[in-house]
């Protein structure tokens, strides 16, 4: 199968791309420079040059490579997102997720690619009923904290993605990125929060989260990309769980002080009302959809027993 990927130097392209090309299928990428295409050229990866924000340039691109499927995972996560200014380091993200998306969707539907698979986050659901969401829970667009705009941009990157008529749209909604490479492994910035005890337990901490190895989510997209069904599924480990629990032992596998405990109104003017929501508020989310749809079991069921494999020996 020819696979085109936007955004395969990312902490989940990476892995993607290497698996890809071990399972035999022949890989593109998009890259926004040439230096970016000469390692992807050096990873056994056709190069695309190409600007996601010009739409001449992405059609132009996606019909040389002329795609059967078309992996979106363009993000532009800085390295260290500070806590305090969620919104600020998730703008240039915002920004590929509504502008880049319609161009790909586009570019896409003109060169005749059948099937789409896009990035997308598990954790922008309403905090009302159960403690754990399926698919069909309503996103949280009317999210007024700093977590409200990068909702927004997701939830019209979704539309585009499953919109684009001639064309198959599957959205995966991963949980939080733990292991290399990413915020929550060995280096990571959230990580460094967590160390320096900048990422408090605001309330009670009943805030649930779903977390997913970046090795399992990338191992997900193969089979999205190589299977047959489409729609929106949670890609995320078995263990959602509270805050409260999964911040310690977090912090415990990383040889760090344990987090803080704060009251809510103290954490909203340390870190924000973003922050708290995710303590107190949040709600995981169920990967059976996915694992039904595709035959999917996580090698990582639980960060119980991923986060002290992620950072043994660190």
């Amino acid at each position: 199968m020819r696979v085109l990927i936007a955004g395969a130097t990312g902490a989940i392209g990476r892995p993607l791309v290497q698996r890809l090309l071990r399972r035999g299928h022949e890989v593109a990428a998009l890259a926004r420079s040439d230096a970016r295409a000469a390692e992807l050229t050096a990873a056994g990866v056709e190069a695309h040059v190409c600007d996601v924000f010009d739409a001449a340039s992405v059609r132009a691109a996606v019909a040389a490579a002329a795609p059967e499927v078309l992996v979106h995972q363009l993000t532009a996560i800085p390295a260290h997102v500070d806590l305090r200014h969620y919104e600020r380091d998730f703008a240039p993200t915002e920004r590929l997720r509504r502008e880049a998306t319609p161009h790909l969707m586009a570019a896409a539907a003109a060169a005749g690619v059948r099937r789409v698979v896009c990035q997308s986050v598990s954790f922008m659901t309403v905090p009302e009923g159960p403690s754990v969401h399926d698919e069909d829970a309503r996103i949280f667009t009317d999210n007024t904290t700093q977590l409200g705009p990068l909702v927004r941009a997701t939830a019209a990157m979704e539309a585009s993605v499953l919109g684009t008529p001639g064309v198959d749209g599957v959205v995966l909604r991963y949980g939080f990125f733990y292991g290399p490479g990413t915020a929550y492994g060995p280096g990571g910035g959230t990580a460094q929060e967590v160390a320096k005890r900048r990422f408090p337990i605001a309330g009670r901490g009943t805030g649930v989260a779903s977390f997913v190895h970046v090795d399992d989510a990338a191992e997900a997209t193969v089979l999205a990309v190589e299977g047959t069904p489409s729609g929106v599924f949670n890609v995320c480990d078995d263990a959602p769980e509270q805050l409260r629990e999964w911040l310690p032992a977090l912090a415990a596998a990383m040889g760090a002080p344990p987090p803080r405990a704060v009251p809510v109104l103290l954490a909203r003017w340390l870190v924000g009302p973003h922050v708290v929501h995710f303590s107190t508020a949040l709600r995981g989310n169920s990967n059976a959809r996915f694992k039904q749809a595709f035959r999917w079991e996580p090698a990582h069921p639980s960060w119980r027993t991923g986060f002290p494999e992620v950072f043994a020996g660190s």
